[in-house]
């Protein structure tokens, strides 16, 4: 197993050094660039990271990023509402975008001759969004609406919004990036336009351009259509409420009677991928691989589904890009019969064991394996590979930490995890959820 991984991973290193090329520059006005050559395909994807969103938002105004980056598809001084995504459209390419509490991203997906038309579109409405009061009320309905199928209908997602709640004490990742329901119906014009000035801005800004490009062209394109965008004067780094010292155990227990599969999840903070020190969120990301990365061979899915068979499913979490502590977590869902009780103290139990036990070191090499394996297999897509890119630079990592990450993962030892779960796992920064069916009702079944 060992000599089949050793050549395995040889090969691995060897493809690796076909990897895209990646250029950096920076504008006068702040924009920051990054272009990931690869001509493998003929085709671009444009995308405009912007280092603002739901954890940025003025108190009282959650769900702004969210509702501004629907806004973005309306008229500008040179586009009709909608004339964006159907330009694109029209030039065989798509478009979409997305918002998480760190930042707020727009890509295309074009033909590589397109690309300076998604650029004179894109920084058309990075300074120049045209918005009218029915504007605002139309697209805040289907915020309203989204949050009511996404959340309202779905006794999951509301769980885990009181649970993530629950998780920080003072941090604005504690509130839903759709926002809480009173705070978005109530969102206004002005709301959305001091957000949009403030953060939609050349230095605010990142620019990825990926696939079959030369850089020196992205760099002349940049220069023509951001270039002369005037930049947001006095911005600063990201000012955000610190999180105090959490000293108790937070415990909560949500019922629904929609809930079909009760279920247990805790989570603890934990910290994240920092500049010049990821080491250990490296060893949280094997840490994680090793206890629920596979139900079939992970730590819990082999002594909970299948030894002990007290569950029907098993998992272990981690998100390691993130601006400020993130969290761990692991949750079961227990087999027809067994208490949440019963089976959170079998999940204790498991990870009890595995801190006891040590780490296979078989399943730690193939572990090690499989991240390189699909680290490399995500480089053909030009797209996942630049919202790599993008997620780390808009949550605080450089270019550089990028491309170290794959050898400190590597570099990790089993100590390294075992010492990295001790420090984490203190039930004190700790949050256990229990989604169940009323009493009531889950007695009579």
């Amino acid at each position: 197993m060992r000599r089949l991984a050793a050549c395995l991973m040889s090969c691995l290193f060897a493809v690796t050094a076909q990897a895209a090329e990646v250029t950096t520059y920076t504008l006068d006005n702040g924009l920051e660039i990054v272009v990931l050559e690869d001509h493998r395909a003929p085709v671009v994807v444009h995308m405009v990271w912007y280092r603002a969103g739901a954890a940025d938002e003025p108190p009282g105004k959650s769900g702004i990023a969210h509702y501004l980056e629907h806004l973005l598809f309306k008229g500008t001084d040179d586009l009709a509402p909608g004339e964006f995504s159907d330009t694109v459209a029209r030039n065989g390419g798509s478009d979409n975008a997305f918002t998480s509490w760190d930042y707020t991203g727009y890509f295309q997906r074009v033909a590589a001759d397109r690309l300076e038309l998604m650029m004179q579109m894109e920084a058309d409405r990075m300074r120049d969004l045209r918005l009218t009061g029915t504007d605002i009320l139309t697209e805040r309905d289907v915020i309203i609406e989204e949050r009511n199928q996404r959340v309202e209908n779905d006794p999951g997602a509301l769980f885990n919004e009181q649970r993530r709640a629950a998780m920080y004490l003072n941090h604005p990742y504690g509130i839903p990036i759709i926002g809480w329901r009173h705070e978005a119906e109530a969102l206004t014009l002005d709301d959305a336009l001091a957000f949009y000035r403030t953060f939609y801005a050349p230095n605010n800004a990142i620019l990825i351009v990926a696939g079959d490009v030369e850089p020196e062209d992205v760099l002349e394109l940049a220069k023509t259509h951001y270039g002369p965008l005037a930049p947001t004067l006095g911005l600063g780094d990201r000012q955000r409420p610190a999180e105090p010292p959490q000293l108790s155990e937070r415990r909560l227990t949500f019922e629904d009677p929609r809930v079909a599969q009760p279920y247990v999840v805790r989570t603890y903070l934990a910290p994240e991928r920092d500049p010049g020190a990821q080491e250990e969120a490296a060893a949280l990301v094997l840490l994680a691989e090793l206890l629920g990365g596979n139900g079939a061979t992970s730590v819990l899915g082999r002594k909970l589904q299948f030894e002990a068979q007290k569950a029907v499913f098993t998992s272990a979490f981690y998100q390691a890009v993130s601006y400020d502590d993130t969290s761990f977590g692991f949750y079961i869902v227990p087999v027809p019969g067994l208490s949440l009780a019963e089976a959170e103290a079998a999940l204790d139990q498991a990870v009890d064991e595995f801190l006891a036990e040590g780490i296979d070191p078989d399943q730690f090499a193939r572990i090690k394996m499989q991240l390189r394996a699909s680290r490399i297999y995500a480089e053909d897509s030009p797209q996942r590979l630049a919202r790599r890119y993008g997620a780390a630079l808009t949550s605080g990592l450089t270019v550089e930490d990028i491309e170290a990450w794959p050898d400190i993962l590597q570099a990790v030892t089993a100590e390294d995890v075992l010492a990295a779960a001790e420090r984490v796992f203190d039930r004190r920064r700790s949050v256990t959820g229990w989604l169940m069916q009323p009493q009531s009702q889950e007695v009579t079944q």
